[in-house]
């Protein structure tokens, strides 16, 4: 069963755990904001999925997004808001290979499917919702 991360304290606490990244082995390269990649350059041999910030109760999540520094969804320092777009759609991935830990979700357009991937880095601020 996977993890339901709902706070940001919980999903800071999930990366901490973990083991240090190393020099990325896993194809993906690069991904400090949003970036699209093909179900077939994820290397799903060494992926392992740890966590889910995708509440099952909800059946329509909110397009809303967080942006408390005028950032913006393709900002390499967007804060990681669960609860709000699109990270609550997203599931928590380790990869084997470089012990980085990624954000990635499917995004669904009229005539398209974009599977996209973000890796948390250290310094990706984790935030809980506003008040309010």
């Amino acid at each position: 069963m996977t993890t339901l991360i709902r706070q940001a304290a919980e999903l800071q606490q999930l990366i901490e755990a973990g083991q240090p990244a190393n020099t990325c082995q896993c194809g993906i390269g690069a991904c400090r904001s949003w970036e699209s990649l093909a179900e077939e350059r994820w290397p799903s041999r060494q992926m392992v999925e740890i966590a889910s910030l995708r509440d099952p109760a909800i059946e329509d999540p909110t397009f809303e997004e967080v942006h408390p520094q005028g950032t913006r969804y393709d900002s390499k320092d967007a804060p990681i808001v669960p609860g709000f777009f699109p990270y609550n759609r997203c599931d928590v991935w380790r990869c084997q290979g470089c012990n980085r830990h990624l954000l990635r979700y499917t995004e669904f357009g009229g005539y398209y499917v974009d599977h996209r991937v973000r890796e948390i880095a250290p310094t990706t601020p984790i935030l809980d919702a506003p008040k309010g």
